[in-house]
């Protein structure tokens, strides 16, 4: 909005009062003080525009702090319903030994003894414990490490990882991103296109062969 020059806010006293004299020096200072700390707070009450591609920021000292909108963490919430939560007991009564000490103890089967390392069925690969898809034989290939290799998963949602330190090494272990069970790691010395080898227990999976039309 405009705002009047101290001239005219001058002339508006003197109209106002009736006073057809200057105004003294002292009072000339104060008024240009005056609106000196006006045009301060004017200023100050208008920070600069923040612009991220499909978000909106707040200023917290100094920081660019993402809001979440309320429709996001809708669809959040959303997704978190279909994880599978269950206690310890239910896992043991659903796995086999080895499928519960691979998938919830983070064990790993010895190399060349799970039934899918050399299998060559044109198929999906499942998650033993929730059913979530996640690998095609598509992506499969021999690595002769004896175990399944996979170059990608059929869904990055599906996959869900982070660092292992176990045994005195850092790698990259991966889970199910639906109920958290350990499925094996992923290594960088895998075929194109992705130059990536997940190395997944058998025991971690369930096979389900492609139908004939």
């Amino acid at each position: 909005m405009g705002l009047d020059t101290p001239d005219e806010h001058w002339d508006q006293n003197k109209r106002i009062e009736g006073r057809e004299h200057f105004p003294s020096v002292k009072k000339a200072t104060k008024m240009r003080t005056c609106w000196a700390t006006i045009a301060v707070l004017l200023l100050s009450g208008c920070p600069a525009a923040t612009h991220e591609t499909g978000k909106n920021t707040r200023r917290d000292q100094g920081k660019s702090t993402p809001i979440t909108h309320a429709l996001d963490t809708n669809k959040a919430n959303q997704a978190m319903t279909d994880k599978i939560v269950k206690s310890e007991e239910e896992w043991r009564q659903l796995l086999t030994p080895e499928q519960y000490h691979v998938t919830r103890e983070k064990g790993t089967e010895r190399a060349f003894t799970g039934k899918y390392h050399n299998h060559k069925k044109d198929g999906m690969y499942r998650c033993v414990a929730c059913g979530e898809p996640l690998f095609s034989s598509e992506a499969k290939f021999d690595s002769g490490t004896g175990w399944p290799s996979f170059w990608e998963p059929v869904s990055q949602e599906g996959i869900e990882s982070e660092q292992d330190t176990s045994f005195g090494t850092v790698r990259t272990e991966v889970m199910c991103n639906r109920c958290g069970s350990h499925l094996g790691h992923v290594f960088h010395d895998g075929p194109r296109p992705t130059g990536l080898r997940y190395c997944i227990n058998s025991a971690a999976l369930a096979f389900t062969e492609k139908k004939e039309p």
